[in-house]
């Protein structure tokens, strides 16, 4: 099948070119325009890309920073707490220093709540490691072998992720009588 143009012994081109130069210069300036317009589009989406990686990234600091300064501020109350009990000096009734530690205690599990960390307390649990870090193994005739007997010292999760392992004294297989 041939198309009008093929059948007249013409092609598309030879069409522009017998219409005259002028044809062909309003056709290159026509280009040249749209080129020009896609150039231009092509610079304004490049800047608005930079802008939005600038803002993005001042977005991200901003939160970093005013996280910790929501976490801090919390603290603060915990370190108000402390301040109070050690002005009262070494006179004080220890059983209301007693009672100022535990409500200091509860402010900086308030504050560590808030903040998404988690205390990692096992005793009693099956051994974990990826939670827990062993200090030692104690035999136990009471408690199957690889339970946490003891915590020497409590671990923590921020966010799902581990922040320090517990330390535990774990338990093992009794040891067999002298015989």
């Amino acid at each position: 099948m041939t198309t009008p143009t093929e059948a007249e012994g013409t092609l598309p081109a030879e069409q522009s070119a017998a219409a005259g130069p002028g044809s062909l210069e309003a056709e290159l300036l026509e280009a040249q325009a749209t080129a020009q317009e896609h150039w231009n589009s092509y610079l304004r989406a490049v800047a608005e890309t930079e802008n939005v990686r600038k803002r993005a990234q001042r977005d991200v600091e901003s939160a970093s920073r005013y996280a910790i300064e929501r976490f801090a501020g919390d603290l603060l109350e915990a370190r108000d707490s402390l301040e109070l009990g050690l002005a009262v000096g070494p006179g004080a009734d220890p059983a209301r220093l007693f009672e100022g530690m535990e409500a200091t205690l509860r402010l900086v599990n308030r504050a560590f709540e808030k903040a998404g960390l988690q205390v990692v307390d096992p005793a009693g649990e099956a051994f974990n490691p990826e939670f827990h870090e062993a200090m030692a193994t104690q035999p136990s005739a009471d408690q199957p072998p690889g339970t946490v007997l003891a915590v020497v010292q409590k671990g923590y999760v921020l966010s799902g992720r581990l922040l320090r392992p517990a330390r535990v004294l774990v338990s093992r297989e009794p040891d067999p009588p002298p015989g």
